[in-house]
């Protein structure tokens, strides 16, 4: 469970691994090849058999991909990874490139010959991404030919992990809230109203979710690796490794589960023959529209079944991540309570304070797993968006500067993620100034009030609205999903410039995280997870209106805070969140700490 902090990924694996590549690429006759971050299962965070960016670059973000030529390479990131990016990958072998700005389809069209041919696999992109870098190489003259198997997991071969086989256990009805029976038959009827005979459910947290199990194959995210099919019915064939099936499973799924192996997907997509198939393209790869479209199959492109209502909690598990809260809030109130005394006295490195906290959760007695690495980024570090310490990077806070410490954690009954920024020593008029802004943007989107129909995007402004007034922004999404003792990043759901046609619903869960940087020197940000209130009236109101509700507990910093710089307003909304802070977690945590937290709670 405890984080590491080794090298396994560094600089030096371009250099040394890219040529393994290369021989692999002219053994299969192609000029390039092209690596997604993604895996076969589109997952975001991944298992290290399928880490395949990260062998190849040394770069180990959540998001990016590579397109290796004969003689040159190019990395792709987004905004979240431009100063990690420069650290990890050798930039003699790669260029570094924006993966949102034209990203890999612009390379393919400015840096490939007329003629070359670029392999991709199949199984690591989705139809979308596909169809895209298609028009791109029909515009450059090349020609995309499907690899299997692809050359980087050739050039890998036993020097590659193993496939992970983590068991498949039951999640209880009192945590899920909802049988798998009830979730299927629901789900069947949704099939029907759109003409379906089945649906193809590829994403792990699909599987999870509509079969009330988790699992353990994918890093800091209790979620199983498998497929199913979906009957109209209510009935379905669910696919896992043998060696993931544990000796409860078969009764827990019930008569109308049948459980398989990965050996048989092939067939059972095959009878699906002169079906109607309901796939969702942004999460199942090409391989199986592939697979589908050649068993005869009639191809309905459409959003995974599973995707909203899981997106929208159920009464046991919003009071199930509130339980949650509530109890990471205490230790994370413990290890604030650390840095604010030892930690002055003693200024911590990162890796000291990362393992600090993991200890006060773990404490809890309650911690399945970090539900993502931790952030600790000090002084310059904490201007990395998505830093995370190593020993090579590992760097000591000093007196003056800033901690910024993201992190959070998975619970049978709910998943956490908080930022608390924090200052060692006295900090200065500039980072007070910054700070403030920051919250500003904080406390408007937590108040805001909005109708039925409004999306996250239309909201984003509201978290950025001070710093832009001071000509300063955030270059990352101001806020994503997040599941149920599932995955840390969950859509559709999300608060972001980028448009997004999801509208907020009663029962999501949504971040609340805008921040600043200064490259070089420190970085800020606030996040508090909260989840989207039933529709109520405002007084002399003619529409009633949604609203978000606060999670997370754990004070903030409020020596960082500028008083004059906030509206009476916002100085009455922080004032009643650090109340209720004092009020839940006081009760909670030792009597040092409780005192402690007194203080730091009190009216600013």
């Amino acid at each position: 469970m405890r984080q590491t902090f080794d090298e396994s990924t560094d600089r030096a694996f371009g250099p040394r691994h890219v040529p393994l590549i290369r021989k692999a690429m002219a053994d299969q006759g192609i000029d390039g090849f092209v690596v997604p971050h993604e895996d076969e299962h589109q997952n975001e965070y991944l298992p290290a058999a399928n880490d395949r960016l990260a062998w190849a670059t040394g770069f180990t973000g959540s998001a990016g991909a590579t397109v290796i030529l004969k003689d040159k390479a190019a990395i792709f990131v987004d905004g979240r990874y431009t100063l990690q990016v420069r650290d990890q990958v050798d930039q003699a072998t790669f260029e570094i490139r924006d993966l949102v700005e034209g990203g890999v389809p612009a390379y393919i069209e400015l840096a490939t010959a007329r003629g070359q041919v670029i392999g991709y696999d199949p199984r690591l992109h989705s139809p979308d991404a596909l169809d895209r870098l298609k028009a791109a190489a029909t515009k450059a003259g090349v020609q995309l030919r499907a690899v299997t198997p692809n050359p980087l997991d050739i050039a890998w071969g036993q020097a590659r992990p193993p496939q992970p086989a983590a068991p498949v256990v039951p999640h209880p009805l009192q945590f899920a809230g909802e049988d798998s029976a009830s979730k299927r038959h629901r789900l069947g009827q949704s099939l029907i109203s759109c003409g379906a005979h089945a649906a193809v459910i590829t994403a792990p947290s699909s599987i999870a979710w509509l079969f009330n199990v988790r699992g353990g194959d994918v890093i800091r995210s209790p979620l199983p690796i498998g497929q199913a099919i979906l009957g109209a019915d209510g009935s379905a064939r669910l696919f896992l490794d043998p060696a993931k099936v544990t000796a409860e499973l078969p009764a827990w799924l019930g008569n109308e589960v049948r459980l398989e192996t990965p050996a048989d997907l092939p067939q059972a997509l095959a009878e699906l023959s002169g079906k109607s198939v309901l796939i969702d393209p942004g999460v199942s790869s090409s391989w199986y529209f592939e697979a589908l479209t050649n068993a005869g199959a009639e191809v309905r492109r459409g959003e995974d079944p599973c995707v909203m209502p899981r997106a929208c909690k159920n009464a046991t598990e919003i009071e199930g991540t509130q339980r949650a809260h509530v109890r990471d809030g205490a230790a994370l109130t413990r290890f604030l309570h650390w840095v604010a005394t030892e930690g002055q006295i003693n200024p911590p490195d990162e890796i000291e304070a990362v393992s600090k906290l993991e200890g006060f959760r773990e404490a809890t007695g309650a911690l399945k797993d970090l539900s993502f690495d931790t952030i600790a980024g000090a002084a310059s570090n904490g201007a990395i968006v998505h830093y995370r310490p190593t020993e090579r990077l590992n760097k000591r806070t000093e007196k003056g500067s800033l901690l910024l410490v993201d992190s959070g954690a998975q619970y049978l009954d709910g998943t956490t993620d908080v930022t608390r920024t924090v200052a060692i020593g006295d900090p200065t008029a500039e980072m007070c100034e910054r700070f403030t802004l920051v919250l500003k943007g904080h406390l408007a989107l937590a108040r805001v009030r909005f109708p039925a129909g409004t999306t996250g995007s239309a909201l984003d402004a509201l978290a950025r609205q001070a710093l832009w007034a001071h000509g300063l922004d955030y270059d990352h999404g101001t806020g994503h999903g997040v599941g149920s003792y599932l995955g840390v990043h969950e859509g559709p759901h999300r608060i972001a410039k980028m448009p997004n046609a999801v509208a907020l619903r009663p029962g999501m869960i949504v971040s609340n995280e805008p921040g600043y940087y200064k490259e070089g020197a420190y970085g800020i940000r606030i996040e508090t997870l909260q989840f989207v209130t039933a529709a109520t009236m405002i007084d002399g109101g003619e529409r009633p209106m949604l609203g978000f509700e606060t999670l997370t507990l754990a004070p903030i910093d409020r020596r960082l805070v500028a008083k004059a710089i906030l509206s009476p307003e916002e100085i009455a909304q922080l004032d009643a969140y650090h109340a209720r802070v004092l009020a839940v977690i006081g009760l909670l945590v030792p009597a040092d700490v409780g005192a402690w937290l007194e203080k730091a709670c009190a009216p600013i």
